[in-house]
Formats: structure tokens, C-alpha cells, sequence
């Protein structure tokens, strides 16, 4: 479909509190317009292509690489966000384009070894700097992907840009960036992925909770939004397998909650008469979210797991020691920085060799990390 025609495609089906392409803020170097695809497809085509996605597959969530191949990763959960969040955005009415780019892009800045790694990251960088995975996630779009002759980084869309840095939720934090207008509320659309990702986490790291057996379904049976799934399944199947059980349960309660979440959003847009799509940034309060009563649902089972899987001891001890090798991979870099690939190492006279470092590291893979780990500590494995 050629371009004009695209436009006017999204002139016709967008909400007028979407945000359409043609009042997108542009891109930090010029770029000629492509025939057949607005900027938030172009966007999001460049995300799926760059390095950093393709090495989401071997970062984790919660368990690590080798322990087995069923886990979430990185990769699979940033794609089970996309998925949750243009369901809803199509149901908004709002930019699935934009909405599906923001997704992909939210996790690109993420260390191995989860939130270990940047927690251990950040501390050491204390005194240059810090480390944040949304700054990460900036840096490596607008400059540690080399991909393109003619620019730096990606040269992403300033609103994909936006939603990667203002991206928030229980586990991320936004960073405040004067570019990105940081006292305004940002768009719509990165406002559903973050509660997409807060949906994706919940239900798919509680699969993954009970598939390791760190959960037992009993854990379960006093919180009111599993019983309120579990008595419709009953209903339905008389006899019903474990595994057939967990699938429906986990499928049960994401619907319950995008559906409110669509609901729930849909009073607020007509309460807050929200009719242009800058009329959510100067709101003193996010207008994508749930009910009263599914946040109240949510609660406990979040609650839980915090205590039952993040606070578990196996995760603790993958988690600790996860840091150990981070902590001694930078400070071996660091002391000895000749050690570094010399496409990495030539960086330093430029940014400093601990910034250098820890872009290195940050965007190594649980596998790379380790590999690593082992080329420089142990006598007997080839360097």
C-alpha cells in the first residue's frame, strides 16, 4: 500500500487521542520518508533486526540459561508484551505501530542475568554515572548498534525513544532526560506497554514459577483472582489434567486483565475527555490502567511472587552469584582493559574506560558472560 494511503488509513481507524505517525517529533538525523511504511514500522523493523534483540534470547528473567529450556527469556517475554499490548492498543484505537516498537525496544538495555546484573552494575558505576536499563536501552539504540554508514545507533523516532526511557513499572524506573520532557506524561502508547509488561511478568513468571515447582499450585488457593479463574475452569471441565489446568488458569487471568485493562482505560479517556493526543501529557496522572478492584486482585499475587519465587533460595543463590561474576569481570576489564575486543577497547580514549566496560558486559548473554568468566579465570580453558 503506498504511503498517502497508509496515512490515510490511520487518519481513519486511530483514535483522535492516538499517536499517528504524521505528528511523530522526527528522528535526530534526517531521513527521506519510505514508500511503504510509516516510521513506527520502520522503527520497530529496525528493533527486530539489531544485535541487541536477537541477544534478548539469552538473557533471563528469573532462572538462568542452563536451567532449562522452558523459562522465560528476555526475548520471548519482550515479544509476549508486544503481543499483550497491541491487542489492547487495537482495542484503543491507539498506534499499534508505535505501541508494538515500544514493546520490542523496552528490554534492549537489560544486563545478563536479570535484575542481578544491573543491580550490581549500578553499584559499581556508583561514581560514573550509575546504570539504569532504560538509559542502557537509550544508549544502545542511538549509539552502540552500528548498523547504518550514514548516523550512529538506530536513529529510532523520537516517541520510540521516549517510551523507551519513561517506560516504568514495579521493576523499572523512568529516567528523567530533558530531551524527553521528563515533567509531561508520556504518550499513550508507552503508557499501555508498561502495564502490558507489568501483565506479562505477573502471569508468565507464575507459569514459570509452578513449571519449576518453586510454586505449588496449594500457594494459590487463597487469593481471590485465582479462585475466581479456577471456579470457571471447574465449571466447565469435570476432569481436567495438571498441566491443561496451569495453561487455562495463567490464560484465564491475563484475560481478566486485559480486559479490564481495555475496559478500565476506555471510563477514563471519557472521564478526563481526553479528545487530542496531547491531552494525556499534561495530566498529572498515567490515564492507562485497571480497575480499583483487579488492582486490588492483583496485589496478593504479587505479593506472592515475591516471597515465593524472587525470594526463593534457588533464585538467591542464582542471583548471587550471578553478581560475583559480573563484579569480577568488570574489575578484571578495568585493571587490565588490553583484554577487551579491540573494536571495544578503541571506545575508551572517547567515553572512559569504565563506561566501556560496563556497555561490554551489560551487553553480554547469561552464555557470553559465562564464557567469558571462564576464559579469563580458568587456567585450563582456551582464551
Amino acid at each position: 500500500m503506498p504511503i498517502d494511503k497508509i496515512h490515510e488509513f490511520e487518519e481513519k481507524f486511530l483514535a483522535p487521542y492516538a499517536m499517528k505517525s504524521c505528528n511523530s517529533r522526527g528522528r535526530v538525523y534526517k531521513e527521506s520518508e519510505h514508500p511503504y511504511r510509516l516510521c513506527y514500522q520502520r522503527d520497530r523493523d529496525r528493533i527486530i533486526h539489531s544485535a541487541a534483540f536477537r541477544r534478548l534470547e539469552y538473557k533471563t528473567q528469573v532462572f538462568v540459561n542452563h536451567e532449562g529450556d522452558y523459562y522465560r527469556t528476555r526475548l520471548t517475554h519482550s515479544i509476549e508484551v508486544s503481543q499483550i499490548a497491541r491487542t489492547v492498543a487495537c482495542a484503543l484505537r491507539l498506534n499499534m505501530d508505535l505501541t508494538e516498537a515500544i514493546a520490542l525496544a523496552h528490554d534492549l538495555g537489560h544486563t545478563p542475568f536479570g535484575h542481578s546484573g544491573e543491580e550490581v552494575l549500578d553499584e559499581l558505576m556508583a561514581k560514573s554515572g550509575g546504570f539504569n536499563h532504560n538509559l542502557q536501552g537509550l544508549r544502545v539504540v542511538d549509539l552502540l548498534e552500528e548498523r547504518y554508514p550514514d548516523f550512529p545507533g538506530l536513529n529510532l523516532s523520537w516517541e520510540v525513544r521516549e517510551g523507551i526511557v519513561k517506560h516504568s513499572s514495579v521493576f523499572d524506573i523512568a529516567v528523567k532526560i530533558k530531551e524527553f520532557l521528563p515533567k509531561k506524561m508520556p504518550t499513550l502508547e508507552t503508557q499501555l506497554v508498561d502495564i502490558a509488561d507489568e501483565i506479562a511478568y505477573d502471569n508468565h513468571d507464575l507459569d514459570d514459577g509452578l513449571t519449576s515447582g518453586l510454586i505449588k499450585e496449594n500457594d494459590l488457593e487463597n487469593l481471590e483472582i485465582w479462585k475466581k479463574i479456577n471456579l470457571k475452569i471447574s465449571q466447565k471441565y469435570d476432569k481436567i489434567n495438571a498441566n491443561y489446568r496451569k495453561y487455562l488458569i495463567v490464560r484465564g487471568l491475563i484475560n481478566l486483565q486485559v480486559t479490564d485493562l481495555i475496559e478500565a482505560t476506555q471510563t477514563k479517556i471519557a472521564r478526563l475527555k481526553i479528545k487530542k493526543y496531547t491531552d494525556p501529557h499534561n495530566l498529572d496522572c498515567k490515564v492507562v490502567g485497571f480497575s480499583k478492584e483487579v488492582q486490588e486482585l492483583r496485589k496478593p499475587l504479587r505479593q506472592l511472587l515475591m516471597q515465593k519465587l524472587y525470594h526463593h533460595y534457588r533464585v538467591v543463590r542464582m542471583s548471587t552469584k550471578a553478581k560475583r561474576f559480573i563484579r569480577e569481570l568488570f574489575c578484571e576489564y578495568i585493571s587490565r582493559p588490553q583484554q577487551l575486543p579491540s573494536e571495544i577497547g578503541q571506545r575508551i580514549p572517547r567515553e572512559g574506560v569504565r563506561r566501556v566496560v560496563c556497555d561490554y558486559i551489560a551487553g553480554m548473554t547469561d552464555r557470553y558472560a559465562l564464557d567469558e568468566y571462564k576464559k579469563l579465570f580458568n587456567p585450563y580453558e582456551k582464551v
